[in-house]
């Protein structure tokens, strides 16, 4: 047995990783992930980037808005970094379509791409102080990372071994927040050490970095096995998943992995026939068990949006700021901790967490620890606001150890396990517009999110205490959701989903079909002969 079979056969208690070959847990998988998850880099870094600039004096001098009184500072630094949502959520509406046609891998490179023009737009324009063209920048540049969000998820997913391909598509997660906390430091550093134009200008550069190496490495690894699978090109698929799971076509675990697609693919067909968008739609809205599982989505990304986390992921600056941190390096800082705990909060989750405990759970824990971490801090806002001029209270300092906690608790559920559900609970005809439907959602919220939360800062109480009443109440509301409507899906492979949902006993009532395609590979039709036999 391989040492990366040995560790994560300790760490990860599941079924199927009791049962699966060790062989399946090679490089080749992980080398895969990390390629694909710079397209969770790519908001990460951005959602890093946008807030410390926005808080740069030099930034605010270049586009005349830094004698503004607080309310009109917070809506012109509220206009500027919403509209890389805007171009987000558009996004979201084209994908499937793209990726459906080109393939997830050709999807993502393309994604990377649109990515650069747009940072090049924004830099180019923060140099001349043009604010029109910076909208342009981020409406662009968020046109690939909408798709990106998309894209990343939908292809780890379809690639990941079952046994923990919650593990892995956690990864996603723990780019993003190393984005966040890279690009943190970056904003940090060139406040410290750059004069001018330079301190805010090349962190705005620096977001193309995470672009470029997703279409460099995305060049790297193969197509997702099951879209080729939906084309029905089967010696693809047979290759990839050989190559992937580093075992021989014929091995059973391969065949095995490759019926359950066949199975699925002709399942769908039989209920539904061939694919048309409006066909796909009403696939996904007649059928209870497909219904639920898109309500699942949508809920799960307005929920991860109303727990906050963007409102510090975006202007974590001044939210330490209005918990009585003065000075802008000093906010800076205490932002680029931040950054570093949610890096942290994520590790221990995908490797100790995502598997294990498994999903419905970590939302559970998680839903509570929030909440409590949100009511605290805003008791201490409402009870002992801070004071221009006087020094942080010992309540304040803990209101402040309890922003870093409550990132802690988010990276160990709601942060991960939204993304690991969206993408594997779909039927596979669906996964694509299911997870581009999640991801528009996530993106709609976002923009609202980033659009208000400065002037709910404002307006609601002394240091924005109702804000994090409001949030903390959120916290309470998902969490009886949760309890509710999500099963638990750990250890399934994504075949199972449909039974799961109960998908499955609609083919009672289907007449009777071949459950093996015409063009099915030799493989496949040896394996089928041999279960009749």
């Amino acid at each position: 047995m391989g040492t990366a079979a040995k560790i994560l056969k300790v760490i990860i208690r599941n079924d199927a990783m009791k049962e699966d070959p060790e062989e399946i847990y090679g490089w080749r998988v992980f080398a895969l992930v990390w390629a694909g998850d710079f397209g969770g880099m790519l908001f990460g870094w951005d959602i890093g980037t946008i807030g410390g600039v926005l808080a740069m004096p030099k930034m605010q001098e270049k586009y005349g808005y830094v004698t503004y009184d607080a309310k009109a500072k917070a809506d012109m630094s509220q206009n500027i970094a919403s509209t890389l949502q805007a171009g987000c959520f558009a996004a979201c509406f084209v994908t499937p379509w793209l990726t459906d046609r080109w393939g997830r891998r050709w999807a993502l490179i393309g994604t990377g791409a649109i990515t650069v023009v747009g940072v090049v737009l924004q830099a180019g324009s923060a140099g001349a102080g043009s604010l029109g063209a910076m909208y342009v920048g981020r409406f662009v540049a968020g046109l690939g990372v909408g798709a990106a969000s998309m894209l990343t998820p939908l292809y780890v997913s379809e690639c990941a071994p079952r046994a923990i391909r919650g593990g892995l598509t956690a990864f996603y997660q723990l780019f993003i927040v190393t984005g966040v906390m890279i690009s943190f430091w970056i904003n940090y550093g060139c406040l410290l050490h750059l004069e001018g134009t330079a301190t805010y200008v090349v962190p705005l550069a620096f977001q193309a970095l995470p672009a470029v190496l997703l279409m460099i490495f995305m060049f790297l690894v193969p197509e997702s096995p099951r879209w080729t699978a939906k084309q029905d090109n089967w010696e693809d698929t047979t290759r990839i998943i050989s190559k992937l799971r580093a075992l021989p076509a014929d091995h059973s675990y391969v065949r095995n992995e490759i019926q359950e697609m066949a199975d699925q693919l002709e399942n769908e067909r039989a209920l539904m026939g061939d694919a048309t968008t409006k066909s796909l739609l009403k696939e996904m809205w007649t059928i209870p068990g497909n219904r639920k599982r898109s309500l699942i989505t949508i809920m799960l990304m307005v929920w991860q949006q109303m727990t906050g986390v963007n409102a510090i992921n975006y202007y974590a600056p001044q939210i330490f700021q209005g918990l009585g941190m003065s000075g802008t390096s000093v906010q800076l800082f205490a932002t680029g901790v931040y950054g570093i705990v949610k890096v942290v909060g994520c590790f221990f989750f995908l490797v100790f967490v995502a598997d294990s405990l498994g999903r419905r759970w970590s939302l559970l824990w998680t839903s509570a620890a929030q909440a409590i971490s949100m009511y605290i801090v805003g008791i201490y806002g409402k009870v002992e606001p801070p004071q221009a001029g006087k020094p942080i209270t010992g309540f304040g300092y803990f209101a402040i150890v309890l922003i870093y906690a409550w990132a802690v608790f988010f990276q160990f559920g709601w942060g991960p396990v939204c993304w690991i559900l969206v993408s594997e609970i779909p039927t596979a005809r669906l996964r694509a517009l299911n997870v581009a439907m999640g991801a528009a959602t996530q993106w709609l919220f976002n923009f609202i999110i980033a659009r208000t939360v400065l002037t709910m800062q404002v307006t609601m109480g002394t240091a924005g205490y109702g804000m994090f009443f409001l949030f903390g109440t959120f916290g309470w509301i998902m969490g009886i959701f949760v309890w509710f409507f999500i099963p638990e899906t750990k250890g399934l492979s994504l075949e199972k989903m449909d039974e799961l949902f109960g998908v499955t006993e609609l083919l009672k009532k289907v007449d009777d079909h071949d459950p093996e395609p015409a063009n099915a590979p030799t493989e496949i039709r040896e394996h089928n002969a041999e279960k009749k036999d």
